[in-house]
């Protein structure tokens, strides 16, 4: 395998989070006065991170009013409060994460998480999963100055694991993944089963799609760092 560093995106990819973030939400919203969303609806909110998705559920109301900088930090807080007590509870791996994982260890491999969720909630679901071992760096939504799709910390991480770009494959399940990893020159492949905005992963301008992580691992054992690209 010519790849020597793996970077992964959390939710939608390696952990299917929507359960404990929509709960987290909509209790967010009733505890303002608001009536729930479907769970569906929640997750095409799903992406850019804790503060984006607490402004798009907050601005899904009948009167179409965006909140301003006050209620969205107060929503932040609120949800924060509801996540950090449930984070897990619904939460389930996807198939083929623990068996791709290994295999990419086993390839000799380093690990980086690469998420844009915060970090006080990142590593309890590591740890909760039994995977925080197997990685080597964890680059959260509060790490560097900017999130995904900026490449700052899929650049960041590649430091961390000691590695340039081009020997890196990056691995995610949306637009922010597949646009991060393309403006830091890293190879990135996408799953099919994940958020993306609701939008089709098909759409996305990465270099393959593979069913799981697992799958992954075998694209990687049969490409190149300098596979061409879509």
């Amino acid at each position: 395998m010519s790849f020597n560093a793996v970077l992964l995106d959390l939710d939608g990819t390696l952990l299917d989070t929507i359960p404990d973030l929509a709960a987290a939400s909509n209790a967010m919203r009733q505890d303002l006065g608001m009536a729930p969303l479907d769970q569906a609806v929640l997750a095409t909110y799903v992406g850019k991170g804790m503060k984006v998705l607490v402004q798009k559920t907050l601005a899904n109301n009948p009167e179409g009013k965006s909140p301003d900088e006050a209620m969205v930090e107060q929503g932040l807080a609120i949800m924060g409060t509801h996540y950090l007590r449930i984070n897990g509870d619904g939460t389930r791996m996807y198939p083929g994460v623990l068996e791709g994982l290994e295999a990419f260890a086993a390839a000799g491999c380093k690990l980086a998480i690469v998420t844009n969720k915060p970090t006080e909630f990142t590593h309890p679901l590591l740890a909760r999963f039994g995977i925080a071992s197997l990685f080597s760096a964890v680059v959260c939504g509060d790490t560097c100055a900017r999130k995904k799709p900026d490449p700052m910390p899929m650049l960041y991480a590649c430091e961390q694991l000691g590695t340039q770009p081009q020997q890196a494959l990056a691995i995610g399940d949306s637009v922010n993944d597949a646009l991060a990893a393309r403006a830091a020159g890293i190879t990135v492949l996408a799953v099919p089963y994940g958020y993306n905005e609701g939008m089709d992963v098909r759409n996305l301008q990465v270099d393959d799609i593979v069913s799981t992580i697992a799958d992954a691992a075998k694209w990687a054992a049969r490409h190149t760092t300098h596979s061409t690209r879509t």
